[in-house]
């Protein structure tokens, strides 16, 4: 591996870089919201962390319209 990092860093690195960045959002998942299941069943637990999910993508769009100073425009949504 070490070779291949040697004689192809740039691909190396763009997969590492997705890597650190599914690592980092499962941290940040966990710290926000528990790292247990409340759950029992099995099809609860997948929808209990699809709900956390969702939540933290909420969360991360709230906070970069502050901190971006972006106004979203939901007019256009076909959600009808």
């Amino acid at each position: 591996m070490y070779h291949y990092f040697m004689m192809n860093k740039e691909e190396f690195m763009a997969h590492y870089h997705q890597r650190s960045n599914v690592e980092t959002t499962f941290m940040m998942v966990k710290t926000k919201f528990g790292d247990k299941l409340k759950s029992k069943n099995w099809i609860a637990q997948k929808n209990e962390l699809l709900c956390k999910l969702i939540a933290h993508n909420i969360v991360v769009v709230i906070h970069e319209m502050y901190e971006l100073g972006i106004s979203p425009d939901f007019s256009t949504c076909s959600c009808n």
